[in-house]
């Protein structure tokens, strides 16, 4: 019989077509065959499995080589362990990542790839810690889910035997094993950028002694940040979490030491995205997505390790692999829906080729690019090149040092290297050398010498979306329509009629080309609201329009679909035409579809002056959302919109 990692391989090799020649709906998983019990165990001998999990935080560690870095803890942990170099987020923000943390599959298959927007996944697909409690194994998680799951109660209540900011592998039954998740939440962009200084020195910078802080002079500032004082402060700051974080890891491994657990424990660390400061997180170049990874496992399994302790792997890994990765080192059958290789354990297979990542709407902000990265290359595909990789956003512009950046973009005290962070637009195409560039400052995209490298990834990011079928090219809008109350995501977009991928794709693909208006007014006028759409993102990015664009968006104005609507109208508005578009946006912003009025409301702060006429509108829904906050996200985040657009007003 064929092992599990085989018969997945050549399931997945088959071609996208197979999958969906059994109609609208997915079949159930199929069975698949056990993994092997762990290598020198018995069952009722298996491995306890701790993660260790940090939040937002790029490989900033002694161990990493960082000469800055204050982390004892880790430092010496490292030395007992492998340390990846090439560990990979799927998403540069966190509810995507734990999406397919917990469930082994990209966020963009399952349609949680945008920011708490809750759609529903099918029944079968449970979180894998479900299948390691159906094992016999005790689950426990301390604390943070967010997992970006319709039903996410229920979600979590399958998941785990207890989630709770108690929860702790002590409960578990005597000789049971283990499967314990600590989330630690110093190293959270809250606390290393957004929060005022004073309440970062309350809450961090007085539980570290004074040869615990960073100088900030001796800072070690990323060509990406000018050399500023607070630039210097900033990091220091981030420095400083990571340094009280590495002691609460230390106090973690103390206390599985001191239960005499340490022998029979395989303890993971990692961070749950790139690090929480300007030009990291939510950002798809490495300092958006790489993090530090390293796995411990004691000797009676270390003969599953792939190197020798505190030596380094340089296997591309992405968290995609995480969950077959435990259940492979645990003894359970991966099933066979899971889309990423376990790493580790006897169910390991061979390495992956290529780490995907995505980014899409964050809070207020709309965006949407992918990327695909090999051991040197990392290719960018912007499909809103339009829109700065800094763009305005109400949690992130509240760090000071952001706001500085603001301040001297808009004075033109920027170098080249910062603007590839700061700058108003974005090339729609990003190709890098992280080899010879690790920081990603020069884009060799539009380089002849490197035009096969460029068509290659390219490919390979093409390739990835199909087979995956990336749910992210509908608006949020559109995909509650398309999915009628009955079906799910991962389930809509497996039906090439309901979700048309490869002609959503051509019309995303054409945006930020300059030759491309032409075939874009053509698709204003297609049967596929989503490929309207897209043909007037194409639009709005034009740097100008001919006169039949505007005549086009004019006719956009009154189409079925409102993003459409919306869309056409922020175009026209932006290339001066607001008589006729802003009522449209107005209509948008007051209707009674939340989703929609996000989209509005960003369209009009995005606008800035030429949106003023609408303000005493904007103030009536502010007013009117802070009311109806309790029903959700969506809600606050066109709170975010309509209060930066008054305080703009105001100034």
């Amino acid at each position: 019989m064929q092992s599990s990692y085989l018969r997945k391989a050549s399931f997945r090799a088959a071609p996208v077509l197979l999958l969906l020649a059994c109609g609208l709906c997915l079949p159930a998983p199929r069975d698949s065959v056990a993994a092997e019990q762990p290598a020198g165990t018995e069952s009722g001998s298996r491995p306890n499995v701790l993660w260790l999990t940090a939040e937002d935080i790029c490989p900033d560690l002694g161990c990493y080589g960082d000469a800055y870095a204050r982390t004892p803890n880790l430092d010496a942990f490292a030395r007992s362990a492998v340390r990846y170099t090439r560990a990979f987020a799927t998403a540069p923000v966190c509810s995507p990542a734990r999406s397919c943390l917990i469930t082994g599959m990209y966020a963009t298959s399952l349609g949680t790839q945008r920011l708490r927007s809750q759609f529903p996944v099918p029944k079968h697909i449970r979180g894998f810690s479900a299948l390691l409690r159906d094992a016999g194994y005790y689950c426990s998680n301390n604390v943070k889910t967010d997992y970006n799951i319709r039903d996410e109660k229920a979600f979590i209540a399958d998941a785990w035997d207890e989630s709770s900011a108690k929860a702790h592998w002590r409960k578990r039954r005597p000789g049971q094993p283990f499967f314990a998740v600590f989330n630690f939440m110093t190293t959270h962009q809250s606390r290393t950028s957004v929060w005022p200084q004073e309440q970062f020195e309350k809450e961090i910078g007085a539980k570290l002694s004074p040869n615990e802080r960073h100088d900030p002079e001796k800072a070690n500032l990323p060509p990406y940040y000018p050399d500023t004082a607070e630039a210097r402060r900033a990091w220091a700051r981030y420095h400083d979490c990571i340094t009280l974080m590495d002691r609460e890891v230390g106090e973690m491994l103390r206390q599985l030491e001191a239960d005499g657990l340490d022998d029979d424990t395989i303890v993971f660390f990692y961070g749950d995205n790139g690090m929480g400061m300007p030009r990291g997180k939510r950002l798809l170049h490495d300092s958006g997505l790489r993090v530090p990874l390293i796995v411990r496992l004691p000797e009676k399994w270390r003969r599953l390790a792939p190197a020798a302790p505190g030596t380094a792997s340089d296997r591309l890994v992405r968290f995609v692999d995480f969950a077959p990765t435990v259940l492979s080192l645990c003894g359970v059958e991966i099933p066979d829906r899971m889309q990423g290789i376990a790493f580790l354990g006897p169910a390991a297979g061979e390495p992956r080729r290529y780490v995907y990542g995505a980014r899409d709407r964050v809070d207020e902000v709309f965006d949407l690019s992918r990327s695909v990265r090999d051991g040197r290359w990392l290719y960018i595909r912007n499909f809103m090149p339009h829109l700065s990789w800094m763009p305005p956003e109400r949690f992130s512009d509240g760090s000071t040092f952001r706001q500085e950046l603001k301040r001297l973009a808009a004075a033109g005290q920027l170098g080249a290297d910062q603007l590839t962070y700061a700058a108003p637009r974005r090339a729609p195409e990003e190709l890098y050398d992280t080899a010879a560039d690790p920081h990603q400052l020069h884009n060799l995209a539009a380089s002849p010498d490197h035009r096969d490298t460029l068509e290659t990834m390219r490919a390979g990011l093409r390739k990835w979306q199909l087979e995956t079928r990336d749910a992210g090219f509908l608006t949020e809008p559109q995909m509650w329509q398309r999915l009628g109350g009955k079906l799910t995501p991962l389930e809509l977009t497996r039906d090439p009629k309901l979700y048309p991928l490869a002609r959503l794709l051509e019309a995303a693909d054409l945006v930020g080309r300059d030759d491309a208006w032409q075939r874009q007014v053509t698709l204003l006028a297609d049967a596929d609201d989503g490929v309207r759409y897209w043909a007037a993102v194409g639009l709005n990015a034009a740097e100008s329009l001919s006169d039949s664009s505007h005549a086009a968006l004019k006719e956009s104005l009154s189409d079925s679909s409102p993003v459409v609507r919306v869309e056409a109208a922020s175009a026209l508005a932006h290339h001066g035409v607001t008589e006729q578009a802003l009522p449209v946006l107005a209509a948008a912003l007051t209707g009674d579809q939340p989703e929609v009025a996000l989209h509005a409301a960003r369209a009009l702060e995005l606008l800035g002056p030429a949106a003023r006429p609408l303000l005493p509108t904007m103030q009536q829904v502010l007013d009117r959302t802070r009311q109806a906050e309790s029903r959700g996200d969506t809600m606050m985040f066109i709170r975010f919109s309509l209060e930066a657009s008054l305080e703009n007003f105001a100034q």
